[in-house]
């Protein structure tokens, strides 16, 4: 009898007894991660509420010290990208007070405070206008004022620039939030961000009359001003920072659908911009594989080369793109390998080519090109298989023999010479390769015939002004001039 209850007892499964065990042990694990997570990623506990709110509303203040820090700031920002020194415009970002009203604003909105929200608004508007006013009266009254790189790169922003300002503003509001303020994340954030040098690219946009980069990079702090304070707004919504007004929740819930619906509209041009951009990118990636498995493998039998640094990928918006292909020597593509290339793009791997117009440039049919230039690739892609100076001036002098009578407008020089010069009899150009054994050098050398009867004294004369007139009229100051002797 004991033994049948016994039997009852024992469970006759083993395998429901393992698995209600390796259950338990997978939600204990599970409850472990999320321990785990929780206590890695919450800020709740280590956050000093009421000493965030005063750092934030004492960065608002502007006026004294805080104003003239940003007249330095934008005068420094707007020589460092006049200089194209990225170096000075990161100087200039750290120093500017700018960010005080931008984090002054997201916090007002997220605790529905008026009154902050008010003097954030109204030193921020100040803090624009002085700032654009300043970098247009400089790049107005400085003499130079070239489109540098650094100023260039703040005309056309993307989705990319968002996520920059929302991430960089998260990153800022937690340092900020955090007991004891990580000095290092504000500094990272101010460069990252890069509230400054927009800007001054809008003051110089107007200074030069520009419209196109002034609103460009208008947008571009605007994006930053946007998203900064946003990322204010949920970090504060997050940790719970106390309403000081209108605690209702409907008010609540209407500032954060106006800042969602307003953070949404200003994405909308930057992932138009950032689609654009794919695309581009898409395009010459594309075009680059084409020319690497159909163009390069092409084997001349000559002296052709194909010069693959002077290849051109344009990708123009509403127009066709272009790849253009550059060959240099005697000889030449034939026809039919250009029309195999043309078919080649319509492949179904380089469907982004279709449209695209192939333009090939060879040095022995177009005059026009710079022909000096193929000179120095062909030397910088020889040079290893050249043993000695020697071999490197006798290939140099080859090859400037051959193409140097292209690299002027001698034509146009010598008729003008002979018009400015009546006891001139012949001209004649050609470069000429020298060296020290040390370096190399290619110098122009004009020869000039005078007329038998002209005076001694003229044609000393005349030789130096036409010297003279050569060095400006081609702006080249190592020309020089020898003079053929009567025979």
């Amino acid at each position: 009898m004991s033994e049948n209850l016994n039997n009852q007892n024992t469970p006759n499964n083993p395998e429901e007894v393992t698995g209600d065990e390796v259950k338990r042990d997978f939600q204990g694990l599970i409850g472990s991660v999320k321990t785990f997570l929780r206590e890695l990623l919450d800020i709740r506990k280590n956050t000093d509420q009421e000493a965030t709110k005063e750092a934030i509303v004492a960065d608002i203040a502007f006026k004294g010290h805080t104003s003239w820090i940003l007249i330095c700031s934008i005068f420094i920002a707007s020589i460092g990208l006049n200089a194209n020194s990225t170096a000075v415009v990161i100087g200039a970002m750290l120093i500017s007070p700018l960010m005080g009203p931008i984090l002054g604003i997201g916090m007002s909105l997220a605790i529905n405070d008026i009154d902050t929200l008010r003097r954030s608004l109204k030193n921020f508007t100040v803090m624009v206008v002085l700032s654009v006013l300043t970098a247009y009266l400089f790049f107005a009254l400085f003499p130079l004022r070239d489109e540098s790189s650094e100023l260039l790169a703040r005309t056309a922003p993307d989705i990319r620039d968002v996520l920059i300002a929302f991430f960089g503003g998260l990153a800022l509001v937690i340092a900020r939030a955090k007991k004891g303020t990580i000095a290092s994340v504000i500094f990272g954030v101010a460069i990252a961000t890069a509230l400054m040098p927009p800007l001054c690219t809008v003051g110089f946009g107007l200074a030069i009359g520009n419209y196109d980069y002034a609103w460009g990079a208008m947008y571009l702090f605007s994006i930053n001003t946007i998203f900064i304070a946003l990322a204010t707004f949920l970090v504060l919504k997050l940790l719970r920072f106390p309403m000081v007004r209108y605690v209702n929740s409907q008010r609540r819930r209407l500032i954060g659908r106006v800042a969602s619906l307003f953070a949404i509209l200003v994405m909308i041009p930057a992932s138009i911009t950032f689609w654009d951009t794919l695309q581009e990118s898409l395009f010459k990636q594309q075009a680059q594989r084409f020319i690497e498995d159909k163009v390069e493998p092409y084997q001349f039998e000559g002296s052709g080369r194909f010069m693959e640094d002077f290849t051109d990928i344009e990708f123009n918006e509403g127009e066709n793109p272009i790849i253009e292909l550059v060959f240099m020597g005697n000889e030449i593509v034939p026809d039919n390998v250009i029309a195999t290339w043309n078919n080649q793009k319509n492949d179904e791997g380089f469907n982004r080519l279709k449209d695209a117009e192939l333009r090939i440039i060879q040095g022995a049919k177009n005059e026009e090109l710079d022909q000096l230039k193929y000179v120095d690739q062909l030397y910088e892609t020889q040079k290893t298989e050249l043993l000695d100076k020697d071999a490197r001036i006798k290939l140099l002098e080859e090859e400037l023999s051959r193409l140097g009578r292209l690299s002027i407008p001698f034509e146009d020089v010598s008729v003008e010479a002979k018009t400015n010069y009546e006891n001139l009899e012949s001209i004649g150009f050609s470069p000429t390769v020298k060296t020290d054994f040390k370096k190399l050098d290619t110098i122009s050398v004009f020869e000039v015939k005078w007329k038998r009867d002209a005076k001694r004294v003229k044609v000393v004369e005349d030789a130096k002004k036409l010297h003279q007139w050569l060095k400006l009229r081609l702006k080249d100051s190592t020309i020089q001039l020898k003079e053929i002797v009567q025979d």
